[in-house]
């Protein structure tokens, strides 16, 4: 087990290494670190890999300036300039309360970005504000379309982030898939299968290896299969995959940049790097924040009330598990996975730095 401040101090040191200042380093330990707090750990320590192997690849750029190329009172347009993809979102999302500040509601589409990590992060940055926070992305293509055995889509994560008064706030961070990509990684770390419905082989029929992207197979969308509403989760990674991409000027669907060094960049690009949408709400645009805040209240403990199924000690509120994980985690320390591990102590050798 490691304690928070080791971890973070660690990832802050790999990527200023890598060049990136000391200001960008700390954002992007705070975002891996949320991730392994809030029990997300395919989108933690174990990117740490991807992140280096890209740097060496020379396929990010840790010098990056975040710049607005197009805006209005309420909208901008943010081209990343290639960065990690944390520093594009962190900005971008900023911006988009500072316009919510002004006219209510503020939407910010980004360009030339990479992966980013967590989506909720970024979400729940709006709610110190009274404000909600909406954060979708693009990302590189595993998934396949329903009836289809092309990968053409990213597992492409939903997050929204809504504050109360005295209940903790909703939060659901959630991708479109069944399974988000690094967590088939973390089971491939295990030596784990997975359950069938969450991927497939080359020729379209049901997998339950962790592998099976490595020989051609394709990740399916939330559902499974049309029996059970894959064509529902195809919709909802579309809409994400239009508003971070198309909106922005950065690639969509198959043409999304892969997020590790391994696979090659395609030469076709029909757009920027990853792309991401951000929006932020202000309460009182709509109606009192108290007033809000006080219904949403009312609003968690109807659900909470639902009578939970038979060996279910109690209904959860989006965002529940995640909370009750970051005390948990803060306390008694992060566990990472043996080959997880391995790959640190091999990267700290590298950058010429010490893991325990």
């Amino acid at each position: 087990m490691y304690k928070y401040g080791y971890l973070f101090d660690f990832t802050k040191r790999v990527f200023m290494k890598m060049g990136c200042s000391d200001h960008d380093s700390a954002i992007i330990a705070e975002v891996f670190l949320a991730a392994e707090l809030r029990d997300h750990a395919s989108h933690g320590m174990i990117r740490l890999k991807d992140y280096y192997e890209l740097w060496k690849a020379k396929r990010i750029n840790t010098g990056a300036h975040v710049t607005i190329v197009h805006e209005s009172p309420s909208t901008a347009v943010v081209d990343g300039d290639n960065a990690v993809g944390m520093i594009a979102a962190r900005t971008s999302m900023g911006i988009a309360i500072e316009k919510a500040k002004k006219a209510g509601t503020g939407w910010v589409a980004t360009r030339n970005s990479n992966h980013f990590g967590i989506a909720g992060y970024y979400a729940m940055m709006a709610l110190e504000f009274d404000m909600i926070g909406i954060c979708l992305t693009n990302a590189n293509p595993l998934v396949a379309p329903t009836f289809s055995i092309s990968r053409m889509m990213g597992t492409n994560p939903i997050a929204v982030a809504i504050p109360a008064m005295n209940q903790p706030p909703f939060v659901a961070d959630f991708a479109t898939t069944p399974i988000a990509r690094g967590k088939l990684a973390v089971a491939e770390k295990k030596g784990e299968k997975v359950p069938f419905g969450f991927v497939q082989d080359k020729d379209g029929l049901p997998s339950d290896d962790p592998t099976i992207l490595k020989r051609g197979g394709s990740m399916l969308t939330l559902g499974g299969d049309r029996l059970h509403g894959s064509h529902k989760g195809y919709c909802l990674s579309s809409i994400v995959d239009i508003f971070s991409a198309v909106f922005s000027g950065a690639n969509f669907g198959p043409f999304v940049p892969p997020s590790v060094a391994y696979l090659p960049v395609l030469e076709k690009k029909v757009g920027a790097g990853t792309g991401h949408f951000f929006g932020a709400m202000r309460i009182d645009a709509f109606q009192p924040a108290e007033e809000f805040k006080l219904k949403m209240d009312e609003w968690i403990k109807t659900f909470r009330s639902a009578t939970p199924v038979k060996g279910q000690e109690k209904v959860l509120i989006p965002g529940d598990p995640e909370r009750e994980a970051e005390i948990r985690n803060m306390s008694d320390g992060i566990k990472i996975v043996p080959a997880i591990k391995d790959d640190l102590v091999s990267i700290a050798i590298q950058l010429g730095i010490d893991f325990e």
